[in-house]
């Protein structure tokens, strides 16, 4: 993995006056074995990845397996598409929504996904990638970049912390996939000039920050201990927070705590969760009567 902890990329960065991006790339080049060159056509391909399953997950027609869930995506771009439709939320946001779930609605139906950082978690990444690429047109290039800078804030979890809903709770799958979309989409969009860079390092790291210290303590329960409900739903949610983040700290303002400390929170926040609302379908939404219900009628009721 690139960088274990986020305050060795900023020094990195400090010291040889390159982009976050250049850092990281360099860094698993060499890690890897392979050029530079690879790492980015690597990542290339996992964008074009991301841009299949939004479209396959789009369609009307997606089912789980179970028939739980699928088309609730469908539904948000036919909003989106609506003169007449209520859209509370503007154009993008709802973009971003439609895009977030058609990714996990595709994974609960055993497409081909990202899993950034996890499966359960696919859908925040590629929602707000996609969206802003449509709206600034940023090209594969810039969105690559971008993937660096998400690759190394997950990173910092799965070596300080847990990627694990089992281990640490849904903090640790959407909570990570939310902080890692909210540091690059501030890296996307922030000012990258030489004389602004260190400016735009810390507030990647303060972007980050915003979004992990609102998933803190975020439960793990899915209902029938399939990876549907809530877990579609969260990927929505978890890129409304990824968006929060960002925008806060584009707009300059500053988290208290260190990234690298937020984390460490996250990490012993994530021990703390009891294992019934650690992915183990024991508590939470999971065990609510219609819960019950719906396992029942699965065949997965188990021992809830």
């Amino acid at each position: 993995m690139p960088y274990a902890a986020y305050a060795t990329l900023l020094e990195d960065a400090a010291v040889t006056n390159a982009t976050l991006a250049e850092c990281i790339q360099t860094r698993e080049a060499e890690d890897s074995d392979i050029s530079v060159e690879e790492v980015r056509t690597r990542l290339a391909a996992t964008l074009e990845v991301m841009r299949k399953a939004v479209r396959e997950g789009s369609s009307p027609d997606i089912r789980s397996r179970t028939g739980l869930t699928g088309g609730d995506a469908a539904k948000l771009f036919e909003n989106l598409n609506n003169p007449e439709g209520v859209n509370l939320l503007g154009p993008r946001f709802t973009h971003i929504l439609a895009c977030s779930m058609a990714t996990v609605e595709l994974n609960a139906a055993m497409g081909r996904i990202v899993a950034a950082p996890t499966a359960g978690a696919s859908g925040v990444l590629p929602g707000v990638f996609l969206t802003l690429d449509r709206d600034h047109s940023l090209g594969d290039e810039t969105l690559i970049d971008g993937l660096l800078v998400a690759g190394a804030i997950g990173a910092c979890f799965a070596a300080q912390a847990t990627l694990s809903g089992a281990a640490g709770g849904c903090q640790a799958e959407v909570g990570t996939a939310a902080a890692m979309t909210a540091a690059a989409a501030t890296y996307l969009l922030g000012d990258n000039s030489e004389e602004r860079r260190p400016e735009l390092n810390e507030a990647v790291g303060h972007a980050a920050s915003f979004a992990m210290q609102g998933q803190l303590g975020l439960v793990c329960d899915p209902v029938a201990g399939l990876v549907e409900v809530p877990c579609i739903a969260r990927n929505a949610t978890g890129a409304a927070v990824a968006l929060a983040g960002a925008q806060m700290a584009l707009a300059g303002l500053k988290f208290p705590i260190p990234f690298d400390e937020v984390v460490d929170a996250a990490s012993r926040v994530g021990a703390a969760i009891p294992p019934s609302l650690r992915e183990t379908a024991k508590g939470g939404l999971a065990i609510s009567p219609t819960a019950k219900k719906i396992a029942c009628k699965l065949n997965l009721e188990g021992e809830l």
